[in-house]
């Protein structure tokens, strides 16, 4: 990216950019702090998700609502993580209280539907074949990315695009990372599907938060973030609860729970860090978002499930072969490519920003 190319993020808004309300290493100890959040998270979600239904889980609606059903744990930062202050004019008109309002309940609806058709997907896949068919939201990204939030895009962006794509393509045509044993091949088509689907709508969802954030929450805090995952968190655990009811399995999970071939003990503590799980992730994901944009937090989520397949070795005890070497190689490529457009990125915002501070006859140089 040369100097006379504009960073990806508008300079023309630039004071109202989240790393501007940060000293510089405050937003780097941020953003490192959401990857790492969103990593850990998924990781341990998606390989604690298999693990249920290895072990004799079968209710579609309970994985669902634990993936959201943990959002009171968000308290906890919401009150101890203070934010910047905010001038008074950035409070949100009452006009806009009941926009905001729908606005959380469809994207709540959204987060129950996509953590649906994700919990449809695990059920029929393994979990290196799930996450490398998740990884094509990255693709989708960018093109929700494209139209809805005006992305700007560069040839390190194409670059890291393309190459994890290749990434999770090759993973998931890979031959050794079928379906788990005794799934009929319909089925395992209808996971992909499910699968592939979830991802699209995740990709929406994560364009859909950004543009919340900057055309209708306008504030910029950390806390204002949280709150967008508590509330969206809330409707969608309703949302899986009334599912969980109204299908009948509610009835059934106390067999399910005695069947559990770990124990009773085992089966609570699968739901519960699962549910704790896909919490830190989503403060990851929705950090990524509030400090740099949806397109970043789907490249970083994008990494983690690159990393999924090696922690199935580990505990699942699947094969790895040439193939995912090479596929995960390729994802740490993009994933560099990208952080190191982000670095070229702050470098430019952060000479515009003082330029601008500059004297009229000072900001030529």
């Amino acid at each position: 990216m040369t100097d006379n190319e504009e960073p990806m993020i508008i300079a023309g808004k630039i004071a109202e950019l989240p790393f501007n309300k940060y000293k510089r290493w405050q937003w780097w100890f941020l953003v490192g702090l959401s990857i790492l959040f969103l990593i850990v998270g998924q990781s341990a979600a998606v390989i604690l998700g298999r693990f249920y239904y290895d072990q004799g889980g079968n209710s579609t609606w309970m994985a669902t609502l634990v993936q959201t059903i943990a959002f009171p744990i968000l308290f906890i930062p919401l009150f101890t993580i203070p934010s910047p202050s905010e001038p008074s004019t950035s409070s949100v008109p009452p006009s806009n209280i009941k926009l905001i309002v729908l606005i959380y309940f469809v994207l709540g609806i959204l987060i129950a539907v996509d953590n649906m058709m994700y919990s449809k997907g695990l059920l029929y896949l393994s979990a290196s074949t799930y996450a490398l068919i998740c990884a094509s939201q990255l693709a989708f990204n960018a093109i929700f990315s494209y139209f809805i939030n005006s992305q700007k895009f560069t040839a390190l962006i194409i670059n890291s695009t393309v190459v994890l794509t290749l990434s999770s393509s090759l993973l998931a045509i890979n031959e050794d990372s079928g379906e788990p044993s005794g799934i009929p091949k319909g089925k395992y088509v209808f996971g992909f599907l499910c699968t592939l689907g979830a991802s699209a709508t995740y990709s929406l969802l994560l364009s859909l938060m950004q543009v919340t954030f900057e055309k209708v929450l306008k504030k910029e805090t950390f806390s204002v973030v949280l709150e967008m995952q508590i509330y969206t968190s809330l409707v969608a655990t309703c949302a899986s609860t009334i599912g969980l009811f109204a299908s009948g399995e509610w009835d059934t999970l106390h067999g399910e729970m005695k069947g559990f071939q770990k124990g009773e003990v085992a089966y609570v503590m699968t739901l519960v860090w699962t549910a704790i799980a896909w919490q830190v992730c989503s403060v990851g994901v929705v950090g990524l978002i509030f400090l740099v944009s949806s397109l970043y937090s789907n490249v970083i989520s994008t990494v983690s499930l690159a990393i999924t397949p090696i922690a199935a070795v580990i505990v699942f005890h699947d094969k790895m072969n040439g193939v995912k070497i090479i596929s995960m190689l390729l994802a740490l490529w993009g994933f560099a490519s990208y952080i190191y457009q982000n670095y070229l990125d702050d470098l430019k915002a952060r000479r515009v920003l003082a330029a601008a501070s500059k004297p009229s006859n000072e900001s030529s140089c």
